[in-house]
C-alpha cells in the first residue's frame, strides 16, 4: 500500500470524524477537498476537478474554493441539505514543526446556520431533536440557533402525530438516535424532506442547567439534552444566548394537521410553495424581520384561550382606531433591526462593528416607541409599555466606542472612535505624525535635489522608498541615498532616517490594529452580558409589530372584530381574505354562514367552479384569523372557539408513498373522523369522487351520517352527488345549501351566491364548454346526457329513504341481471347483513365493500 504524504494523512484522520460532511481543509488561501468529497463537490458546486500528486501513489482527486469567498459555496451545499466541516490551521506556521496543526472549528449544517447571508429574515431556521420512549411517546425539541429559542413538545398519539407536528414547522434538520426504527427514519426523509443527523448521547451536562431547571418531566430533559449535545458538538463554542427551554402545551393551541395546513395554504401555496397567495401573504404588514417570524408562528398555532385572544384583539382595536399613532409606530419600527439575531451573533462571536451600530440604532428607538404607545392611553397596552425597557449601558458604550460607519472586517482597524482609548489615540497620533513626517520629507527632497517627479511610496514587500525616474538619476547628490530596487523606468532608494520612521509607523499601525481588535472583543463581551434583556425586548417589539400588522391589514381590507360565543357560528357577508386580495377589483361575492346546535352540518351542492371550495376555505381562514387575534373579513362575526380544523379539499396524488388520489382522500378523511371532537371544524370536499359512482355515493353518505351521529362536529360537506340532498329528511342537524348558477342562452353563469336548499343541476357539460373542449364533444355529451335523463325519468333519488331503487343501486348486481341474483341465503348477502356500518370508519367500509364485490363476481 502506497504511503500518504503527512498532509494527506492529517486530512484523512480528520475526515474520519466527519464522514457525513464536506471537509473544507484550509491550505493557504484555499479550502481544499480530496477524494470523494472533491468529486461530489466539483459536481454540486460546478467547479474544476483536478488531481494532486501523492508521493509514489496514484494522483488524488482534488478541488478547492478561495477562503475569502467560501461562504457562497457553503451556502449552495447547505441549501442542498449537505453539511460542511470547516478545518482551519490552529498554530502559527512559522512555529510549526512538520505539518501545521489543523482542527475542525465548526460543523455547519442546515439546522445550525448562523451566517446572515444564508438565512431568510422572515423565517426561523429550526433544527429539531426527536427522542422516542418505551411508553410509545415522543419528545420533539426545537432550537433556532440564530435567536436562541428552545421549545419542547410531547407527542402521545403515535408517529403519525410526530409527522404532523414536524410538518407544521420550518424544520431543516432533525437529530435522532441511531436506535430510531428505520421505518420511522424513512418516513422522516420521504415525507418531510429533511437532513437526518445522529446523536446517541442524551445525558445532560451541568453547564447549561439553567436551560432546563423549569422542566418537570424527565422526557423533556432527555429530548432537549440530545439536541443540545449535538449543537455543542457541531458549533464548538459558547452558546450563552440560548434561552431556557419552553414547553409547547399543544392542548392550548388549535390543532392543524399537515393536510389542513397544506389544503388551507396558511403560509405557502400548494402549487408553487410560495408565500404569495397564502394567508401569511395577506396578513403580513410587519416591519421587522423578528415580527415577520412571530406572525408566522401565530398563524401556525392559533390560540384556544379566549382571554388571550381577546387581549390581542383589544390591542389590535386600539391600534386600528388610532391611525396617526399606528403610522408613527410603523415608522419607528423601520429603524429597528433584527434584535433577536443580533443578540445571537453577539453570543456566537460572529458579530461585526456594523452589527453593533445596528443594535445601537435599534435601542435608541425604544423610548420613541414607548412614547407613541403611551399616547394611546389604553389599558390593554399597559403591560407591553412596561416591558419596553432596554439596557441603556449598552447604548452608552456603543455610542462612545464604535465608529459611525465602520468597515465589515474587525481585524483591519478603523472601528473604534477617537477618544475612547488613550493608548489607541497615541498609536494613531504616531501614525498621523509619521505620515506627516513622510510628506514633509518628500517636499524637502524635491526641493533639495530639484527633482520635481521624486515621490515617496510604500508597498508591503519593500516598505517605504524614494522613487526617482532614470532621466533624473544624475541629479541625486552622491551618497545621499541607498539603492533598494531597480525598475524599468526608475530606481528606488532608502535612507537610514526613512527606515527608522518606517519602523515607527508600522509598529504603531500593527499595534493600533491589534489594540482595536482587543477593544472590540471587550465591547462584545460587555454587550453579551445583556443578552437576556435584549432577547426579552425583541419579544416585546415582535409582538407590537404583529399586532400593528393586524390593525393595518384590518383597516386596509375593511375587516371586523369578531365576537366569541359558545357553540354557535354566524358570519354575515363573509369573504375569502386571499381570493379577495388577488381579485383586487372589488367583485368578490360575500356569503353568509350559520352553524349551531340545531344545524351543525351544511351539505353544499352546486356546479364545479361555482365557489364551493372557496366558501369552505374562507370559513376556516376566518376561524384561524379570529383565533390568532386578528379582525376578520365580514360584516358580522360571532365565532365559537374550535379545538381542531380538519380539511379534505382538492385532489392530489402522493406518488412518493405510492398512494393514489383516492387513497390520499380516504386517509385524510379517516384522520379527520378518528381525531375530531364536538368542538372541531370539519371541511370535506367531494368525498368519494375517486371511485365508482355507487361506491363513492355510499362512502359519502356513510361519512356524513358518521359525523352527524357520532362526532357532532360543525361540518361543511361539499358534494356533486345530488342524491345525498335527501339526507336533510333523515338527519335532523343537516341542512342543504347550494351555490347558485343560472343558464342563459346555452351558457352557465356562476353567481357564487350560497343559498338555502339543494342545487337542481350540475352544469358539468357547461364547465367543459368553458374549458374550450371541442364543440363536437360537447354536442355528443349533451346527446348522451339527454338519453340518460330519459332512461332514469320517473325514478326516485337513489339516496331516498326506503326507495326500491336504493337497494338496487347500492347492490353489487346490474338491473338486467336481477333474474340471476342470489337468494337471501347467499353467503354475500348474509355477510353484508352482519356488517354494522356505524362501527366502521369510511376506509374500513371501503375495504369491506371491495372484498364483498370481489366475492360477488361469480354471480355476474
Amino acid at each position: 500500500m502506497a504511503k500518504h504524504t503527512p498532509m494527506i494523512e492529517q486530512y484523512l484522520k480528520i475526515k474520519a470524524d466527519y464522514k457525513d460532511a464536506f471537509l473544507f481543509f484550509r491550505l493557504g488561501d484555499f479550502y481544499e477537498m480530496f477524494y470523494e468529497d472533491a468529486i461530489k463537490a466539483a459536481r454540486e458546486l460546478e467547479i474544476t476537478l483536478t488531481k494532486r500528486s501523492n508521493g509514489k501513489s496514484d494522483p488524488i482527486p482534488m478541488c478547492g474554493v478561495p477562503y475569502h469567498s467560501a461562504d457562497n459555496y457553503i451556502k449552495i451545499l447547505i441549501d442542498k441539505g449537505y453539511k460542511v466541516a470547516i478545518c482551519e490551521q490552529v498554530e502559527d506556521p512559522k512555529k510549526a514543526k512538520g505539518v501545521v496543526k489543523r482542527e475542525v472549528i465548526q460543523l455547519i449544517t442546515p439546522g445550525t446556520v448562523m451566517d446572515k447571508n444564508m438565512l431568510k429574515d422572515g423565517e426561523n431556521n429550526y433544527i429539531a431533536g426527536l427522542t422516542h420512549f418505551e411508553d410509545g411517546s415522543f419528545c420533539i425539541a426545537y432550537n433556532d440557533l440564530t435567536t436562541g429559542e428552545n421549545r419542547l413538545a410531547l407527542i402521545s398519539d403515535g408517529f403519525e402525530g410526530v409527522i404532523h407536528e414536524l410538518y407544521n414547522q420550518p424544520i431543516k434538520e432533525i437529530v435522532i438516535p441511531s436506535s430510531l426504527p428505520e421505518s420511522f427514519q424513512h418516513e422522516l426523509r420521504s415525507r418531510l424532506h429533511v437532513t437526518l443527523s445522529y446523536q446517541d448521547e442524551a445525558a445532560f451536562h451541568g453547564e447549561y442547567h439553567h436551560l432546563v431547571e423549569k422542566l418537570n418531566d424527565k422526557r423533556f430533559i432527555t429530548g432537549f439534552s440530545r439536541l443540545l449535545n449535538y449543537i455543542q458538538h457541531t458549533q464548538k463554542r459558547s452558546l450563552e444566548h440560548l434561552k431556557p427551554a419552553e414547553v409547547i402545551e399543544l392542548k392550548n393551541y388549535l390543532s392543524l394537521d399537515m393536510y389542513s395546513k397544506r389544503n388551507l395554504e396558511l403560509t405557502e401555496t400548494m402549487l408553487k410553495n410560495k408565500k404569495r397567495g397564502s394567508l401569511l401573504w395577506v396578513l403580513d404588514e410587519t416591519v421587522t424581520a423578528m415580527g415577520a417570524r412571530l406572525l408566522k408562528k401565530w398563524i401556525e398555532r392559533p390560540l384556544l384561550n379566549k382571554e388571550q385572544i381577546e387581549q390581542r384583539l383589544d390591542i389590535v382595536e386600539a391600534l386600528y382606531e388610532h391611525f396617526m399613532e399606528r403610522d408613527a409606530i410603523r415608522e419607528t419600527l423601520k429603524s429597528v433591526y433584527d434584535l433577536e439575531r443580533l443578540a445571537g451573533r453577539v453570543a456566537f462571536g460572529n458579530v461585526n462593528a456594523r452589527d453593533l451600530i445596528q443594535l445601537k440604532i435599534s435601542l435608541k428607538k425604544i423610548p420613541e416607541l414607548r412614547n407613541t404607545l403611551q399616547q394611546l392611553e389604553k389599558q390593554s397596552l399597559e403591560q407591553i409599555i412596561d416591558d419596553l425597557t432596554y439596557p441603556e449601558e449598552v447604548v452608552d458604550i456603543l455610542e462612545k466606542s464604535i465608529a459611525e460607519d465602520p468597515p465589515i472586517s474587525i481585524t483591519e482597524g478603523g472601528i473604534i472612535k477617537d477618544g475612547f482609548n488613550e493608548q489607541l489615540d497615541k498609536y494613531r497620533d504616531a501614525l498621523k505624525n509619521g505620515r506627516k513626517w513622510i510628506q514633509e520629507l518628500e517636499r524637502k527632497e524635491k526641493e533639495e535635489t530639484g527633482i520635481k517627479s521624486l515621490k515617496i511610496g510604500y508597498n508591503k514587500v519593500f516598505g517605504y522608498y524614494i522613487e526617482v525616474t532614470k532621466p533624473n538619476l544624475p541629479l541625486i547628490p552622491e551618497g545621499r541615498y541607498v539603492r533598494k530596487q531597480t525598475l524599468t523606468n526608475a530606481e528606488r532608494f532608502i535612507t537610514p532616517e526613512l527606515k527608522e520612521q518606517e519602523t515607527l509607523i508600522l509598529e504603531a499601525e500593527e499595534k493600533s490594529v491589534d489594540l482595536e481588535y482587543e477593544l472590540f472583543t471587550e465591547i462584545r463581551e460587555f454587550v453579551k452580558r445583556y443578552i437576556p434583556e435584549l432577547q426579552h425586548l425583541a419579544e416585546v417589539v415582535s409582538k407590537i409589530d404583529c399586532l400593528q400588522s393586524f390593525a393595518t391589514v384590518s383597516e386596509a381590507n375593511n375587516y371586523l372584530r369578531p365576537r366569541f360565543v359558545e357553540n354557535r357560528l354566524e358570519i354575515k357577508n363573509g369573504r375569502h381574505p386571499v381570493v379577495e386580495k388577488v381579485m383586487e377589483n372589488g367583485n368578490f361575492v360575500p356569503n353568509d354562514i350559520t352553524l349551531d346546535e340545531e344545524k351543525n352540518i351544511l351539505l353544499i351542492t352546486g356546479p364545479n367552479m361555482s365557489g364551493k371550495s372557496t366558501y369552505m376555505r374562507q370559513l376556516a381562514l376566518t376561524v384561524i384569523m379570529g383565533q390568532i387575534g386578528c379582525f376578520v373579513p365580514c360584516e358580522k362575526a360571532e365565532l365559537t372557539i374550535f379545538d381542531q380544523i380538519f380539511t379534505r379539499i382538492g385532489a392530489a396524488d402522493d406518488l412518493v408513498s405510492g398512494q393514489s388520489t383516492f387513497m390520499v382522500e380516504m386517509l385524510e378523511t379517516n384522520h379527520a373522523l378518528t381525531n375530531a371532537t364536538e368542538r372541531s371544524l370539519i371541511l370535506l370536499d367531494e368525498i368519494g369522487r375517486g371511485t365508482s359512482t355507487y361506491d363513492g355515493m355510499a362512502l359519502a353518505q356513510a361519512v356524513v351520517e358518521y359525523i352527524h351521529d357520532h362526532i357532532r362536529a360543525k361540518t361543511l360537506f361539499s358534494t356533486h352527488y345530488h342524491e345525498l340532498t335527501v339526507l336533510e329528511n333523515t338527519l335532523p342537524r343537516l341542512k342543504n345549501v347550494h351555490v347558485r348558477a343560472e343558464e342563459y342562452e346555452g351558457n352557465v353563469i356562476f353567481l357564487h351566491q350560497v343559498k338555502e336548499g339543494a342545487a337542481d343541476k350540475s352544469y358539468g357539460i357547461h364547465v367543459a364548454k368553458l374549458a374550450n373542449m371541442p364543440a363536437s364533444l360537447i354536442e355528443r355529451a349533451n346527446e348522451i346526457l339527454e338519453k340518460l335523463e330519459q332512461t332514469n325519468d320517473g325514478k326516485k333519488d337513489p339516496g331516498e329513504e326506503g326507495s326500491p331503487e336504493e337497494a338496487e343501486q347500492l347492490s353489487f348486481f346490474k338491473d338486467e341481471e336481477k333474474q340471476d341474483a342470489p337468494s337471501k341465503n347467499s353467503p354475500v348477502i348474509q355477510e353484508l347483513l352482519k356488517i354494522n356500518l356505524l362501527e366502521l370508519t369510511p376506509l374500513e367500509a371501503m375495504n369491506e365493500l371491495y372484498r364483498l364485490q370481489k366475492k360477488a363476481e361469480k354471480y355476474r
